[in-house]
């Protein structure tokens, strides 16, 4: 498994999805903002990781699609750790705990997770996609 290449696609989705996300609450559509961001985050997740994830598999990799997303997952919650909580959510009075407990955060973990498990089992598995 290339994890640097890993790391930096895992990078690039988080940092897309924080865009959207953000983007999302100067364009109210719905009168819960909050939930208008979560919905907007959960529908942009899955083209970016299933992007993500092509990318991946273009270097001609063959690791499941499981670890590729597990690797992906963990570098965006890190950087959630990291930027996303203490500069978007603590000033608007959640928590560390209230962002990893939530509901919305483990629906979004599971896209990163069963999302690069289906294009491997799809195109990867499948030789659909050519791997060296």
């Amino acid at each position: 498994m290339k994890k640097i290449r890993a790391i930096v696609i895992g990078t690039g989705i988080w940092g897309l999805g924080v865009s959207a996300y953000t983007g999302s609450f100067f364009i109210p559509l719905i009168k819960n903002l909050k939930e208008q961001a979560n919905l907007v985050l959960f529908l942009v997740v899955m083209p970016l990781v299933w992007l993500g994830t092509k990318l991946y598999y273009q270097a001609g990799q063959r690791t499941h699609g499981y670890w590729v997303g597990q690797s992906f997952l963990l570098t965006a919650v890190a950087l959630d750790a990291l930027i996303t909580v203490p500069f978007l959510v603590i000033p608007n009075g959640g928590s560390h705990y209230e962002f990893f407990t939530s509901l919305g955060f483990w629906i979004i973990a599971l896209e990163f997770l069963s999302i690069p498990s289906l294009y491997y089992y799809t195109k990867v598995y499948t030789g659909a996609v050519k791997t060296n």
